[in-house]
């Protein structure tokens, strides 16, 4: 099979690997269709995180279900099924409550050296009745994609920023995941999404899903727009030292602040005394991918909440090395990247 492989930093190729077998009497094999280019698959490409080894890139997959174990009761061969970024048992106490963080034998990646990479013409899949989910009608490449990572991600990050109904919200980062993040909390019940992001272009894609695009500094658009009091709450969609500290500044006293970008492996230096004497809720949320999905697919299904403009690009698989390169390069023409198998 063709596989997204990368060797070192910005060192992309499409490689022949070994077609996977089935990962056990509970797992599944999925032939994918269609995959993502996500936001933190950047941190192998930019060379964040250190690499011992080629790995197989992606954790975004929708496709059709090839192979089935004996043991897998919810989806069939020929099934369209989209896979769950985050990968957990499926048995234990911690995925019965739908969140594969909560895995106690550990949570695993697709695509991050362990499980295979969603870049792939083939992706075997553990616990298939946990991470697979038949795509219910209605529910589109574009859609079933996000359903997977990054409208999940939003969605969460929406939820646990715990703003008040007819309060005001800062999104730093207008990547996929900022800009699911700014239609939740629009939909959540945000009166005012301040859409925080350097690129003009990006700003204005948030600005005509009804938030105010501001000035690369959450702090100084979230003075301005409270009265120097600060938001009810901040969603950071980038995860480095400088968003993150701009989100604690930004936030008012008593509030939240919900962090879903992921940040590199060097320590945060916390600004613990300022955050104490504020009273400053910090929430760092991985998505709980399948939790999301009785909330999402039905808004999603009767058009109440919208994803249309995240996908900007399409491309065939061999040609990912121009994916990553046009996604690295955080423009305000390319947003999200699909891979087309």
């Amino acid at each position: 099979m063709r596989s997204v492989i990368i060797d070192g930093p910005a060192t992309i190729r499409v490689d022949d690997r070994p077609d996977p077998v089935l990962p056990g009497p509970d797992g599944a094999v999925v032939a994918v269709s269609a995959s993502g280019i996500c936001g933190s698959d950047l941190h192998f490409y930019e060379g964040d995180y250190p690499m011992f080894e080629p790995v197989a890139l992606g954790h975004e997959a929708v496709g059709t279900v090839v192979d089935i174990g004996p043991d897998v009761r919810t989806v069939r061969v020929g099934d369209r099924v989209l896979v769950s970024s985050v990968a957990g048992c499926g048995h234990c106490a911690g995925c019965a409550t739908l969140d594969p963080i909560r895995c106690h034998s550990g949570p695993q990646i697709f695509g991050a050296g362990v499980l295979g990479g969603a870049q792939s013409e083939l992706l075997a899949v553990p616990a298939a009745d946990f991470q697979l989910l038949a795509v219910p009608e209605g529910i589109d490449d574009e859609q079933a994609l996000l359903l997977t990572d990054n409208l999940a991600t939003g969605w969460a990050a929406a939820q646990r920023a715990d703003f008040p109904a007819g309060g005001t919200v800062a999104v730093i980062g207008l990547g996929a995941v900022g800009l699911c993040a700014v239609r939740s909390a629009l939909f959540q019940g945000a009166a005012t999404v301040l859409a925080v992001d350097p690129v003009p272009q990006r700003r204005d894609r948030a600005a005509a899903m009804g938030a105010t695009p501001v000035a690369p500094s959450a702090t100084a658009a979230a003075m301005e727009h409270s009265g120097g009091r600060g938001v009810d709450a901040v969603i950071d969609a980038v995860g480095n030292d400088t968003t993150m500290a701009d989100a604690l500044t930004a936030v008012r006293a008593g509030g939240t602040v919900s962090v879903v970008g992921v940040h590199d492996l060097a320590p945060f230096p916390f600004p613990a005394t300022m955050a104490l004497l504020r009273s400053v809720t910090l929430r760092m949320t991985t998505a709980p991918v399948q939790q999301t999905w009785p909330q999402l697919i039905p808004l999603l299904q009767a058009g109440r909440l919208r994803v249309d403009g995240i996908f900007t690009t399409e491309l065939p698989l061999d040609s990912a090395s121009d994916g990553y390169r046009a996604v690295a390069a955080r423009s305000g023409d390319v947003v999200k990247v699909l891979l087309r198998t």
